[in-house]
């Protein structure tokens, strides 16, 4: 699968690119593909994927025992929660919070951001435990890095259709541990057999494997 880090800072490159996007700042106030998300929200909650990074990284506090990944995934009520649960309340808020000064401004952060994480990140150890400033829990720096790959890919899909362009091409370094991943999240919510049909008998599909 390549490099986690060296894939979160393409990913995180393409997104801060995207963010740039004169079809962005156009549609700001618009609502946005996602429910009860704004074009400036949902662009606010793609740049804290490496604001997220960096506290985490500089957060003062002993880190446990990493945890694994479905784990953690099983572990955070915004996953099977619905819109109006709190979590969910808050990760618009915070989107909402970090675009309310504007699309230029946005994307001059995350520059920042990522001109700071290219610098720092690659030196990290891989293995490293790191605790969550918004969990009570580890996981390792790989882990953390994944997850929040997850999240600049399929929300840089979200604000490109919000916005009626195409979403930005990234390389199978970055997808392939995506696809992967939320893969087991399907197969850990409604089992490999519903996965399985799925993917290879449309007739006896499921409603939804969706992993969240």
């Amino acid at each position: 699968m390549g490099d986690r880090r060296q894939s979160y800072l393409v990913a995180a490159a393409s997104a801060v690119s995207l963010l740039g996007d004169p079809a962005v700042s156009a549609a700001w106030d618009k609502p946005s593909a996602l429910t009860e998300f704004s074009v400036a929200g949902l662009a606010g909650h793609l740049a804290l994927q490496l604001v997220r990074v960096r506290d985490a990284l500089a957060l003062d506090r002993e880190a446990q025992e990493p945890i694994e990944l479905i784990e953690h995934f099983s572990r955070s009520p915004w996953v099977q929660a619905g819109l109006d649960h709190e979590s969910n309340v808050y990760v618009r808020r915070g989107g909402e919070a970090a675009a309310a000064d504007g699309p230029a401004a946005l994307v001059e952060r995350s520059q920042a951001l990522l001109d700071e994480l290219s610098a720092t990140l690659p030196a990290e150890p891989a293995d490293r435990a790191i605790p969550l400033p918004w969990a009570e829990w580890s996981l390792r720096l790989d882990d953390l890095l994944l997850t929040r790959l997850v999240e600049l890919v399929v929300h840089s899909d979200d604000l490109a259709a919000s916005v009626g362009i195409e979403t930005p091409a990234l390389p199978d370094s970055v997808i392939d541990p995506v696809v992967e991943l939320l893969a087991r999240l399907a197969v850990h919510r409604h089992g490999a057999t519903a996965v399985i049909r799925t993917l290879s008998r449309a007739e006896r599909a499921p409603a939804t494997i969706s992993a969240f």
